[in-house]
């Protein structure tokens, strides 16, 4: 018989909702933007491609979906390297 706690689901829908862009990635990439605070576009949008790239658990098959994000909002990564 399938366990279903349907409060644990009902948490987990609740915290998508919270973190925007967040959500459409996966679980490891996500907790490594929040780990450094990018948890909003406007955040995400002070860093270059290059730089997130460096970040763990971050893959080039990443890059698209953040830039595609950014680019709903009218942002773009910085050209810039911090």
């Amino acid at each position: 018989m399938s366990h279903f706690c349907y409060f644990s689901f009902i948490q987990k829908e609740q915290r998508k909702s919270k973190i925007g862009f967040l959500s459409l990635l996966p679980a490891p990439t996500r907790r490594t933007l929040e780990n450094v605070d990018i948890t909003t576009l406007e955040k995400l949008s002070k860093h270059s491609g290059k730089d997130i790239l460096k970040l763990h658990e971050i893959r080039k098959t990443t890059i698209p979906k953040l830039r595609e994000a950014l680019e709903a909002e009218n942002l773009i990564f910085t050209k810039l390297n911090t």
